[in-house]
């Protein structure tokens, strides 16, 4: 049995799939573990709406009912969101015994890249990939997300890794491994809510008919993922000195309650969203919408050279 015997796909989809229109795929774990509800389920409608927008095709991805399902929308997707946090957080080690036992999951970065791939979806939103932890010479914390960037033909719009991150260590793995860094608009690697890290990026791309050609190329020659990093909005974004307050003091409380591994980045996100009265969420929603929008951009761009 191939792995695309798992997969459930909506009729809508694979439609857009069998006739070479753009298709973007959206992550769930930002639905089941990092807003809470009704907040998530309004974000992940308000997002789709982007995209379709743009005319390209959502594709939400969770895993549900024993089954990788590609498409998630209407009472499934309400579902997921009502579940939250009592829904599992599926990465790559996680996905057959998921599978196996039909439980619910919101996907991570590195596992809806899989899915994406097995259904043939070039191009995934979301907000900020996983990375290298802060402190992670002691607790060897980091992500699969990076991994995943270095062998799967999807590219990834974000913006840039999350802000509880040690990003120098990040973007060094991730060039271990291979995955091209470019920067959408910008020569700066942003940190989620904040438009600047400190670092640069590999390549700078001004639109998507550029990224699209040089997405084109890259799977043409069968390498692995490209992360796509896109500033938060002007608007929306936080100086780096103001959010990394709220880190330091995020991190210091996971510290004292013991939080560990796959419940880290969960927690601090919700502890940043107390600590900053909700303003962390505002901004966390205005970056995916953003994202989703260049997302759809250069789906289209890489559709259109498709059919060329």
């Amino acid at each position: 049995m191939s792995g695309k015997a798992y997969l459930s796909v909506s009729n809508e989809v694979e439609a857009a799939l069998a006739s070479g229109k753009a298709v973007v795929a959206l992550e769930s774990t930002i639905i089941t573990h990092g807003m809470p509800f009704p907040q998530n389920l309004d974000m992940a409608r308000e997002v789709e709406e982007v995209i379709r927008a743009q005319g390209a095709v959502p594709a939400t991805i969770a895993i549900m009912d024993g089954k990788l399902k590609v498409g998630v929308s209407g009472e499934d997707l309400e579902r997921l969101a009502r579940e939250g946090h009592k829904a599992a957080k599926a990465s790559r080690r996680d996905m057959a015994a998921l599978l196996a036992n039909g439980v619910m999951a919101g996907t991570t970065v590195a596992t809806t890249m899989q899915i994406a791939a097995l259904a043939g979806i070039k191009v995934f939103a979301t907000g900020g990939i996983g990375g290298v932890h802060r402190g992670a010479e002691d607790s060897f914390d980091i992500s699969a997300d990076l991994e995943e960037l270095g062998r799967t033909p999807v590219a990834v719009v974000c913006a840039g890794a999350k802000s509880i991150l040690d990003i120098a260590k990040t973007l060094e793995v991730l060039e271990t491994n291979g995955v091209p860094v470019l920067g959408f608009g910008t020569d700066h690697f942003p940190a989620f809510w904040a438009r600047e890290s400190g670092f640069g990026v590999d390549q700078r791309f001004d639109d998507a008919a550029g990224v699209a050609r040089m997405l084109a190329i890259q799977n043409d020659l069968s390498m692995g993922g490209v992360l796509i990093a896109n500033p938060i909005p002007e608007t929306d974004a936080w100086e780096a000195s103001a959010i990394e307050g709220f880190i330091t003091q995020a991190l210091n409380d996971a510290d004292s309650q013991g939080v560990k591994g796959k419940a880290m980045t969960p927690f601090l996100l919700q502890r940043i969203f107390e600590l900053t009265g909700g303003k962390s969420l505002v901004s966390n929603i205005a970056l995916v919408k953003n994202n989703a929008r260049v997302a759809a951009d250069i789906a289209a761009a890489l559709a259109g050279i498709a059919r060329a």
